[in-house]
C-alpha cells in the first residue's frame, strides 16, 4: 500500500481523516501515510450520511487515537505526484465518492496511463439505490466526478450494489471473525455489524460487506464474475441522479469503459476476508 486517501462523503473529511490513522494503527499499519482530500463534491454541497453511519462514521465504534500525524501532502497532489513517479502502473481503490481520483485525472490527464485499474465500490445496475430509489451513495454524493472517472480512459472496476448486497456480514460470519479475538478482528466484527437490524427489516441476512468486496477483488478476483460494459453516469436530473447506466448489450454504440462486477461468491469471499483479519491479529 502506498498510501491513503480521504474524502468527503459519509462523514467530513476530517472525520474521515481521524478515522483512517485510527484504523491503521488498529491494524498495526501507523506506517502507511493518509492524505485528506476534498472536501466537498465537485459541483454541489456535501450531503453526508451520518444519519445511517453515526456522527463518527464508524457506527458508534469506539477506536483509540491516531498513531501518527496527517501526511502534509493532500490527497490529489499525491495521486499525480505517486503515478507520475512509479516506475509500474498503480491501481487505484476508491471506496468513498470519486471526487479526489477527477481532480486528480482532471488537473494531470497525463498520469491515466499510469493507472493499472481504478477499482471502486459505487453504483448499481438492477438493485437500485441506498440513498434514493434510483442511485447508490457513492455515485450520487458526487455524480459529476464518477461521470468525469469513467470518461478518463483508465481500465475500471465496478464493484456495484448488487454484489456487495450478496455478501451478508450474517451473524454467524461476525462472530467467527470476533472469535479471532484480536482487537482488530474484533472491531472489525463490531463493524461490519452495524445496521444488521435495519438490513433484517429489508429482508437481508445482514449489512452489506460494501468496502472490502473491493480488495476481495484485488486479492482472489476469482470469487467475483463480471462483465465489460459501457456505464454511463447521470448528473443532470434529481429524480434521477447518480444512476449508473450499464448498457449491457451495447445498445448505445459506445465502447465499454468498465469491467461491471455481477456476482460474487459469498462464502469465498468471507472465508478471505476472516483470514485476512486473523493474519492482521497475529501483526498488530
Amino acid at each position: 500500500m502506498l498510501g491513503l486517501t480521504v474524502v468527503a462523503g459519509n462523514v467530513e473529511c476530517d472525520v474521515g481523516a481521524a478515522n483512517a490513522r485510527c484504523i491503521l494503527t488498529l491494524a498495526g499499519r501507523a506506517d502507511v501515510p493518509v492524505h485528506a482530500g476534498a472536501d466537498r463534491p465537485l459541483k454541489r454541497p456535501l450531503v453526508t450520511a451520518a444519519h445511517y453511519h453515526g456522527a463518527d462514521g464508524l457506527g458508534g465504534v469506539n477506536l483509540s487515537k491516531p498513531g501518527a500525524a496527517l501526511a502534509s501532502v493532500g490527497a490529489v497532489d499525491f495521486i499525480i505526484d505517486t503515478l507520475r513517479r512509479s516506475l509500474e502502473p498503480v491501481t487505484l481503490c476508491p471506496i468513498g465518492p470519486l471526487t479526489n481520483i477527477a481532480l486528480a485525472v482532471t488537473r494531470a490527464p497525463d498520469i491515466v496511463p499510469a493507472i493499472a485499474e481504478i477499482v471502486l465500490m459505487g453504483g448499481s445496475w438492477r438493485a437500485g439505490g441506498n440513498v434514493t430509489p434510483a442511485a447508490e451513495y457513492n455515485i450520487w454524493c458526487d455524480p459529476d466526478a464518477a461521470a468525469a472517472v469513467f470518461a478518463a480512459g483508465a481500465p475500471v472496476v465496478m464493484m456495484p450494489l448488487d454484489v456487495t448486497l450478496q455478501l451478508p456480514a450474517t451473524a454467524e460470519r461476525c462472530a467467527r471473525i470476533a472469535a479471532l479475538g484480536s482487537p482488530a478482528a474484533k472491531a472489525a466484527a463490531r463493524f461490519l455489524a452495524h445496521g444488521h437490524d435495519p438490513a433484517l427489516k429489508r429482508g437481508l441476512a445482514g449489512p452489506p460487506a460494501h468496502d472490502p468486496a473491493v480488495i476481495a477483488y484485488l486479492l482472489q478476483p476469482d470469487l467475483f464474475d463480471g462483465k465489460a460494459a459501457h456505464v454511463a453516469v447521470e448528473a443532470a436530473s434529481d429524480l434521477t441522479r447518480g444512476v449508473t447506466v450499464v448498457d449491457w448489450w451495447g445498445r448505445m454504440g459506445a465502447p465499454a469503459n468498465a469491467r461491471v462486477i455481477a456476482g460474487a461468491d459469498a462464502e469465498g469471499f468471507f472465508a478471505l476476508l476472516t483470514r485476512c483479519l486473523g493474519h492482521y491479529g497475529r501483526i498488530a
